[in-house]
């Protein structure tokens, strides 16, 4: 994958997060700054999204630790156990903002 190719592909994905936090109910910022996006939950906690454009993955940074996501078969998987973006984004979210929150990649 080139490196315009992973930055569109990264750059849908944080686009799907905003709208799906945005569409969730949950109390929570998002904010943009260049390839971060940090989510910002009531109280204070937050996540912590960041491309890393080198290493073609995507980096989350949350109160469960910090995991990388590779691209694979249509899917960002995480680099240690294998589990999907969204649906393990859902889980942080939902930690942070003690309420369900489900987030999807289509």
């Amino acid at each position: 994958m080139t490196e315009s190719e992973f930055l569109s592909m990264g750059e849908a994905v944080l686009a799907k997060v905003e709208v799906g936090l945005e569409t969730s109910g949950a109390d929570v910022d998002c904010e943009r700054t260049g390839n971060v996006l940090t989510l910002t939950f009531d109280g204070g906690s937050k996540i912590i999204i960041n491309l890393q454009t080198v290493m073609r993955e995507i980096w989350v940074a949350s109160c469960s630790g910090a995991f990388h996501y590779r691209f694979c078969d249509d899917r960002w998987y995480d680099t240690r156990d294998g589990s999907e973006f969204f649906q393990a984004l859902s889980g942080f979210a939902t930690e942070h903002a003690d309420r369900a929150v489900m987030l999807n990649s289509f």
